[in-house]
């Protein structure tokens, strides 16, 4: 994440600044957090988050771990590297074996990542974490680096070590040693020019652990150690490891007798110090030697003294990192090595890092290893078990979208990563957020690329190592004690994390207020990330942080009152307002700060009016949701009256109902609902205000009642009073308040028995003379009875049985008889509506309500003989409802049966009818109501087919049914013919008897029978007899003849016979030819046919001149169509004498017009009819000989006179016919011949062609094909160039059984074609993709759609493998299939001896040839060979 410019100038600004005190001061200040206690701080920043668990993944342990020696005398074969057992265990993405990195930088290019796509960036939070990092110049170690380099010759500095001291290499040998505290004063100057010149630069430094030791490494391979306290040189160490090589790193352990060293060879050597009888010596050992693999980066765990007792410090281990994997080896109590862990593909160039840092995960703290190369961080948790082995767990990985050069913890959550292009991005560990990012170029950073190409020494080193060289900055970075201190070419910065208030400060030194809020408030909830200077328990947190937001929000309201616009429009203030005071708002509630919020806050924002205006706004959301209660006195006062005086009222209503208004003036409150019409506020101020439920009952009645007992419709706004007032009763009568919660326990039975005894009254409080008894029960029942009657009946419901309760109910039910049923005002719906009421009432098992019986029959007779015939479906639904609410038993149900009879009541009957089970008579209740008719079918479908009714009940309805089933027919003939072949099948001829009217039978029998009518109904299981089927036949023929054929097309149950003597009675002549022809005698339909024809040319030949508007012309047309198409038809079965007995007699009819003398037929009939008669000789051409047909026409007296000019076209199209098959079947012929000569050619040629594999290994396992030497083993080639070995194929699975023979297909191109599944074996080996194993060849195309072998016997022989191939390839050359459209061409140019359709030489066709078009697929010569 990138700072804003001006964010960066103000930091660099500040760092500018910043004096030599305040840089102590803050060095101090990190000196005395690094004191707190280590394990205590790790869980502190741990233990707030959850821990990472369910993506761990142990890696499995080996029963015996190899040795060092086993490692370095590895062969360092890329196919051969040691991996864990299972990689997949690690996350590692799955890769070839030629990801591994080499020592070679040829065989490294195809790792190279920086062309392949990114990770996603991480999100942007700068805004959310403010400025995390604060870096400073070291002025007075900077300065000392520049003098030094000027005054003593020191040269430029290289190499950079921290501890208490701050160490300095130089290039011409010098170190320089530093105060880290006292202004940075030069302690020491260790070595000199002159060794600087015999051993080169120093490379590498490195300070113990407490302070007293400096190893130096220099350029050309020396080691030396020096006292820190007294500058002395205690050893120089010049046979530590093989002379020519720089030192790349030398690093001491916890144990001060212990060193590493990595020199540019790649090696790795232990140095042990001793000093025996005062003589200082150093012995030296190779852990790892560089002529196996480069190591390029090594990182010994470090233990703070905290935690000098953990078990896993005793093992003293060590990360080392190759080119192409990581090490983890113990050097303690003896060399073992715990794992190791390959790199994947990657950029080589790319610098390997690694860091150690001890984090407590699930309440243990334990090292953990982060290492990378590139754009992916892992991390691995070490642990030691009970039983004393190491056992390491991959955790969640880190993706970046940049390439690192260096990878440091601050602390157990936080890392510092850099990258290629000196940027820094400061990240969180476990939820992997970037929390800054920070550009370091003016740093102007150091490398160490001369070392890493070894040039003090010849650079002897290799191109791969070379190559990683370019990026290193190994010793241009060292941290310690929470501190980064980064060595440039002049300068030494130091980076730390700021403090959580230098935080919060930096946001307001930039005036990002708003940002440096919300950044404290994560402090204060404990989710910022990378907190530094809170401690103590999270309360205590809370209320450091909570003052110092009370801080920050003072100056913000400040701020935002001192920056308002003092000129321009109200909205631009408004807006300015509305941008700034919810932030005061917001936070002073998360705070929990009332107090605050309403007394200094709202004086200070008062002080403007815009801005208290957008306060009191602010406060409305907080108020509706509960969030707020308990608000001033003034400030309520003030919110109602700025809402009021914005004309918000619905807001005002909203808010009163929220508030505790028993600190507001009432009776105001009070009178400006009412003249605002908020009832819901006025109803909540009386109830919570005055503990007082009937006053707004009162006041709601006063504007309803008048117009309601008016007789007016009411008004919009006067139906939403009555129907507040109606819940608002509601509400009261159930315990709970209006509009929302509940009122107290205690007051609940006063209030319901207040609303009962308002209800009850006998008039109101100012009730005129003519007002009428029980005003407030009859508006109700005026405005809504049934909504009105149901609140009562949820009233009912609740009340216990004491005897209060029990009067209150009869007294209501009293009451409500005596209004509606003395009153005539009420609608039959609003009487019904009471009586169910009451019925449902009455019908409870615990019913105490009495209610006199002539009621009922009172309200029998008024529903049933209504002086008028209106709302007749009304009154007859509000009865059924009384009926089943449990109102019958109060009816004599002979009376109610006859009085609904008599009303036409048909539901009311059905309803009696079902409970005395008279099922038959309910049939008749749905015949005579209109409405409900067609529902009869379903009726009686359901009482025969659903189980539940007896037998006798079943009879009476099946009879009924039967009784009425002319009727039935009559309303829907579909439905009853349905019901008929469902229930009545095998009483259909009964049904036919009853059905008397001929149309009704007609369209019966066409829904039973004919399957295009929609009915689903199973024609076998029907078994209906061949005369019902006639009987239709005959009934079709009578009403709708012209479809008697389709009808006949889909009829099944008809005999032949009986069906053409209908036909025939009524004289349907197509019909009857159909059936002749259906019966086989062809000649006789053919006869019919016939005569209709000579028939319609007779009325042709007889008509006068007006034929342009006579139809009968096109009579003939379609007569005769019907009888070429009847010829045709049958033409195939006949032999040639009876063909010709069918289409001779039709020529002759068609001719035979024609034979009469000219001027008696008009010229029009005379073209007709010769097109008519061509028509036929076309057809008839396709069965009778040719001529055959010439001898009859030339036989005929009309054409055998004259020259045969009328008769031309026949003739010539008939040449034309014999010219075109001639030349079909000359080419066809020679086409074939070529192409089997070509075909035998090429064949040949292919099968005995070699085969050239594109490479000498195997495509699978990428061994050298004669490098194993199992005796089974074979190698399999393939003709598109792979090369396997058979075991390899096999356990690819690519190999499959087909027909007793082994067959092979080829991995990579199956693979990559992904064409069809392996399970299509046959289809596989028939487009030749399988081959036996005994090939050495698959072809890897797709085939052709020819399939040789599909058409071949089982007894014949299979070709032979290598033909097989052969023909494949001779397939894929010769896609082309021929054209029939080139025969016209090739017959134009064709030479009667010397044309060859295919040869070579043969000239080229024209230049408008269809063989140029470029679409043209056939190939006229032979393909070219296949290649070699």
């Amino acid at each position: 994440m990138e700072n804003e410019p001006d964010h960066e100038n103000v930091e660099q600004s500040l760092c500018a600044k910043t004096s030599e005190e305040e840089l102590n001061k803050s060095f101090n200040l990190e000196a005395s957090l690094s004191k707190f206690s280590y394990i205590d701080l790790d869980k502190e920043l741990e233990f707030k988050n959850d821990l990472i668990d369910d993506k761990e993944f142990d890696i499995p342990q080996v029963d015996t771990p190899p040795t060092l020696e086993s490692i370095l005398n590895e062969t360092d074969d890329e196919d051969e590297s040691f991996v864990l057992e299972d990689p997949t265990l690690l996350n590692i993405d799955t890769i070839d074996s030629h990801s591994y990195d080499t020592s070679s930088v040829a065989s490294s290019d195809s790792g190279d990542r920086t062309n392949l796509k990114r990770k996603k960036k991480l999100p942007d939070s700068f805004s959310l974490h403010g400025s995390v990092m604060r870096h400073s110049l070291l002025k007075g170690i900077s300065a000392q680096i520049v003098s030094a380099a000027d005054k003593v010759d020191a040269g430029l500095p290289t190499a950079i070590a921290v501890s208490s001291l701050i160490a300095v290499g130089t290039s011409h040998g010098l170190a320089l040693i530093f105060g880290k505290y006292q202004n940075q004063a030069l302690r020491l100057c260790l070595g000199s020019t002159s060794v600087g010149g015999q051993y080169g630069a120093i490379s590498a430094l490195s300070i113990n652990n407490d302070c007293s030791r400096l190893l130096c490494g220099f350029a050309k391979g020396q080691i030396t150690m020096w006292d820190l306290a007294s500058g002395k040189l205690l050893r120089s160490i010049t046979d530590a490891h093989p002379p020519g090589t720089a030192i790349l790193h030398i690093k001491f352990t916890d144990d001060p007798t212990l060193a590493i060293c990595n020199d540019s060879g790649g090696s790795v050597f232990e140095l042990t110090f001793k000093r025996v009888m005062g003589v200082r010596t150093c012995e030296s050992r190779c852990l790892f030697s560089g002529s196996k693999g480069e190591v390029c980066c090594i990182e010994p765990l470090h233990s703070k003294p905290e935690l000098k007792d953990h078990p896993i410090t005793q093992f003293s281990l060590l990360a080392m990192a190759s080119l192409t994997k990581i090490l983890v080896i113990g050097l303690k109590p003896s060399l073992k090595v715990w794992m190791t862990f390959p790199y994947g593909r990657m950029d080589p160039s790319s610098v390997p890092l690694l860091a150690w840092h001890f984090v407590a995960v699930q309440n243990y703290v334990n090292p953990m290893l982060a290492f990378c190369r590139g754009d992916v961080v892992h991390f691995l948790l070490v642990k030691r078990d009970e039983s004393g082995a190491i056992h390491v767990t991959k955790q969640k990985h880190l993706h970046l979208y940049y390439d690192l050069i260096n990878f440091t913890w601050i602390n157990s959550r936080t890392v510092v990563l850099l990258d290629s292009v000196e940027k820094l991005h400061v990240i969180d560990r476990q939820t992997q957020e970037e929390l800054e990012t920070v550009e370091i170029s003016e740093v102007q950073l150091v490398y160490n690329s001369s070392h890493f190409k070894s040039l003090a020494t010849g650079g002897n080193v290799s191109q791969a190592l070379a190559l990683v060289g370019e990026k290193a900055c190994y010793q241009s970075i060292s941290s310690y004690g929470g501190q980064i201190f980064y060595l440039g070419t002049k300068s030494v910065y130091v980076m730390m994390l700021r403090s959580w208030r230098e935080r919060v400060d930096h946001l307001l030194k930039q005036d990002c207020l708003t940002e440096a809020l919300a950044l404290a408030w994560s402090f204060h909830e404990g989710k910022a990330k990378a907190v530094v200077g809170l401690s103590g328990d999270a309360s205590k947190r809370k209320a450091i942080v909570a003052d110092r937001m009370v801080e920050i929000l003072f100056h913000y309201a400040d701020r935002a009152l001192k920056k308002c616009p003092d000129q321009g429009k109200i909205q631009v203030m408004e807006q300015h307002f509305q941008d700034t005071v919810p932030v005061i708002v917001d936070y002073c509630l998360l705070l929990q700060r009332k107090d605050l919020l309403f007394s200094q806050m709202y004086d200070k924002l008062s002080e403007n009016s815009v801005a208290k205006g957008v306060f009191l706004e602010c406060l409305e959301p907080y108020i509706l949701s509960d969030k707020l209660v308990g608000i001033t006195p003034q400030v309520m006062k003030d919110l109602i009256v700025h809402f009021q005086d914005k004309k918000l009222m619905e807001n005002v209503e909203a808010l009163i109902v929220h508030m505790d208004i028993t600190s507001l003036d009432i009776q105001q409150v009070v009178l400006m609902c009412w003249e605002n019409r908020l009832y819901d506020a006025m109803i909540y101020v009386y109830n919570r205000g005055m503990n007082e439920f009937i006053s707004p009952m009162e006041k709601l009645f006063r504007v309803i009642a008048p117009p309601l007992n008016a007789g007016k419709t009411l008004t919009d706004e006067q139906v939403v009073m009555g129907n507040k007032l109606l819940v608002y009763i509601s509400c009261c009568l159930a315990g709970r308040a209006y509009p929302l919660g509940d009122i107290p326990e205690d007051l609940v039975p006063l209030v319901k028995n207040q609303v009962f005894e308002f209800l009850i009254r006998l008039h109101s409080a100012e009730a005129s003379p003519e007002e009428e008894v029980y005003p407030y029960i009859r508006t109700l029942l005026h405005f809504d009875t049934r909504e009105f009657l149901n609140v009562l009946a949820l009233t009912f419901e609740d009340f216990k049985n004491d005897k209060q309760a029990v009067e209150y109910q009869q007294r209501i039910v009293d009451i409500l008889l005596k209004v509606m049923v003395e009153n005539s005002d009420f609608t039959p719906s609003q009487v019904g509506c009471l009586f169910t009421f009451l019925a449902r009432q009455l019908a409870k098992p615990d019913n105490t309500l009495f209610v006199n019986r002539t009621l009922f029959d009172q309200v029998l007779e008024f529903l049933c003989s209504p002086d008028d015939d209106s709302r007749h479906s009304e009154r007859q639904q509000v009865l059924l409802e009384l009926l089943q609410a449990g109102g019958i038993v109060q009816f004599e149900e002979s009376r109610l049966i006859r009085m609904a009879e008599k009303a036409e009541f048909y539901q009311i009957c059905e309803f009696m009818y079902e409970r005395e089970h008279q099922y038959d008579k309910i049939i008749d209740c749905y015949l005579r109501d209109p409405l409900r008719e067609e529902e009869v079918f379903n009726y009686i479908h359901n009482i025969l087919s659903i189980p539940g009714h007896s037998a006798e009940e079943k009879q009476s309805v099946w009879q009924k049914a039967m009784d009425h089933i002319e009727e039935l027919v009559s309303l829907k003939p579909c439905k009853a013919a349905e019901l008929v072949a469902t229930h009545f099948s095998g009483h259909i001829e009964t049904v036919i008897k009853k059905l008397q009217n001929q149309v009704l039978l007609f369209k019966f029998l066409r829904s039973l029978l004919d399957p295009r009518e929609g009915i689903h109904i199973n024609q076998e299981l029907l078994q209906i007899s061949p005369c019902i089927t006639e009987q239709f036949i005959e009934l079709l023929c009578q009403f709708n003849p012209t479809q008697v054929i389709e009808t006949l097309q889909v009829l099944e149950c008809y005999r032949l016979e009986e069906t053409i003597q209908i036909t025939q009675k009524y004289q349907l002549h197509e019909v009857t030819a159909y059936l002749l022809e259906k019966k086989g005698d062809i000649h006789g339909a053919f006869l019919i046919m016939l005569e209709r024809l000579q028939s319609k040319l007779q009325e042709v030949t007889h008509q006068g001149e007006n034929t342009r508007e006579d139809p009968s012309l096109k009579d003939v047309e379609d007569t005769m169509v019907e009888t070429i198409a009847l010829c045709q038809r049958n033409s195939h079965n006949l032999n040639q004498q009876q063909r010709e007995a069918l289409w001779f007699p039709l020529l002759e009819a068609m001719m035979a017009p024609q034979k009469l003398s000219s001027s008696a037929i008009p010229h029009l009939h005379s073209e007709a009819l010769k097109s008519l008669t061509m028509q036929v000789l076309n057809s008839m051409a396709a069965f009778i000989a040719l001529p055959s047909i010439l001898q009859r026409i030339l036989q005929d007296p009309v054409y055998g006179k004259g020259k045969l000019g009328e008769i031309q076209g026949l003739i010539l199209g008939m040449l034309d016919t014999f010219n075109y098959e001639q030349t079909l079947l000359e080419t066809t012929t020679s086409l074939l011949n070529q192409d089997l000569h070509w075909s035998l050619c090429n064949l040949r040629a292919s099968v005995t062609r070699g085969l050239n594999p594109k490479q000498d290994y195997c495509s699978i396992c990428l061994q050298q094909y004669k490098r194993r030497q199992e005796m089974a083993d074979e190698i399999i080639v393939f003709s598109c160039g792979h090369l396997y070995h058979s075991f390899c194929l096999q356990n690819k699975e690519c190999t499959v059984e087909f027909e007793g023979r082994t067959r092979w297909t080829c991995y990579k191109c199956s693979s990559s074609n992904k064409v069809g599944k392996l399970s299509e074996n046959s289809s596989e080996i028939k487009k030749g993709r399988i081959t036996p194993s005994q090939v050495k060849m698959s072809p890897s195309y797709h085939q052709s759609k020819g399939d040789p072998t599909a058409k071949k016997g089982t007894s014949e022989p299979v070709l032979d493998p290598q033909q097989i191939q052969a023909f494949d390839q001779l397939c894929r050359l010769y896609r082309g299939s021929s054209r029939l459209a080139l025969l016209t061409e090739l017959s134009q140019n064709r030479s009667s001896e010397s044309y060859r359709p295919f040869s070579g030489s043969q000239s080229a066709p024209a230049f408008n040839s269809i063989f140029q078009n470029e679409n043209f697929q056939l190939q006229l010569i032979p393909p070219p060979v296949t290649e070699d």
